[in-house]
Parts: C-alpha cells; structure tokens; sequence
C-alpha cells in the first residue's frame, strides 16, 4: 500500500517529537543523577564533620579525665600533708591544755593529782580499744579529755561513745567517778553548746590561755 507524503511529514514529526521527549529525559536523569552525588557529597561531609567532632569531644574527654586523675593525685597529696598538720595541731593542744588543767579542774572543786597524755586500752581480744588524749585524776575521779584543733558535732559524739566504754577498757578505774571534757583551738558555738548539754566539760582558748567554758549552773555527767 503506497504511503502518501503527508503520512511521511507525520512520521517524521512523531520521530523528532520522541527523540526531543528521550533528550528531554535524559537531561532530567543526568539532573537527578547529578543532584543525587551532590547529596551524596553533602552527607559524606557532614560525616566527616561528625567524625571530626566526635574525636575532638574524645580528646576532651581524654584531657578531661587527665585533669581529674591529676587533681585527685594532689587532693590526696593535700589530704596527707593536711592530716600530718591535724595530727602535729591536736598535739599541740594537748600540750596547751596540760599545763591548764590542774589550776581550771582546781578551780571547779576538783583536785588534780596525775595528768596522762595518750592513755590507750585494748580489751583482751584486741577488738576493741579506745586512746584518751588526755586522762586527769586523783583517788577518786578521772576525766577523760578529748583534745582537737577544731571541734566538730561528730569529735564529740566520739569522745561520748569513748566515755561509755572507758571502765569496761580500764577496769582499775570501775569504782571512780568518770567524767569527760572536749578542748580545742577552734570551737563553734553550737558544737560547744551540744557538748555541754551533754555533760562535758568544754575547754577553749581564749586569748592566750585556756578557760572552762561552762557557766556556775553546770552540772557534769558522770558515767
């Protein structure tokens, strides 16, 4: 069947039309492609940056735990020089409240016949023990005195667990009147006024001697 040139003409039309649509196409994908390596680019930096943040919080981290390591190195440094400082203070109390102690306790009616420093007991098993910095008596009445730089709540709750062990751990001492005190450098008020509603004897500095702190009204505890 012959084709006439009209037919040729659409032909050849619908050709140009399909390979201008397969251009068109072609152009779109390598667009899509080109936009999707772009993006792919964008988040392999944006993984690179991540990376890259990640090893510097890890060398924070690594700076930062150097520094603790550090630190506690010197705080446990600082801690035992400070300690040998505490031990070195409370020894010098002692030897500031010694001497003291004949002319206050004598003052308050009490005679003073022996003043022991570092008086320890240990029962027979050795599992308990107690150490008095300071022991004061005469034939019939001790005092056990606990000597500190600074006087905390905590020093004198100790110093009262010691006093309601003492005649178990000093059976020679069973038949005496025992009584406590607490004496330090530093002495806040309210831990002076827990120890003498607890019965003790409080001692402080003041200028440069060493005074009884409790009033006319106080009556020891005796244990």
């Amino acid at each position: 069947m012959a084709i006439s040139y009209e037919e040729i003409l659409e032909l050849f039309r619908e050709v140009a039309e399909a390979q201008k649509e397969t251009a068109r196409t072609s152009q779109e994908t390598k667009r899509m492609f080109q936009e999707t390596e772009r993006k792919f680019q964008d988040t392999d930096r944006k993984f690179q940056e991540t990376d890259r943040k990640f090893q510097e919080t890890d060398r924070k981290f690594q700076e930062t735990d150097r520094r603790i390591q550090e630190t506690d190195r010197l705080v446990r440094e600082l801690s035992k020089t400070f300690g040998g400082w505490s031990n070195r203070l409370g020894e010098f109390v002692e030897e500031m409240v010694r001497p003291a102690v004949v002319r206050l306790f004598r003052s308050r009616g009490l005679e003073v016949h022996q003043v022991m420093r570092d008086v320890t007991a240990v029962n027979l098993d050795g599992e308990e023990g107690i150490e008095v910095d300071l022991l004061i008596t005469n034939a019939q009445t001790a005092i056990g005195v606990e000597c500190k730089s600074r006087l905390t709540l905590e020093d004198v709750q100790e110093h009262l667990a010691r006093l309601a062990k003492f005649k178990r751990l000093f059976p020679q001492y069973a038949d005496y009147r025992l009584m406590g005190a607490v004496a330090a450098m530093v002495l806040p008020d309210e831990v002076a006024r827990y120890a003498y509603r607890q019965g003790l004897f409080v001692l402080a500095q003041s200028g440069d001697t060493i005074l009884i702190r409790n009033d006319d009204r106080f009556t020891p505890k005796e244990w």
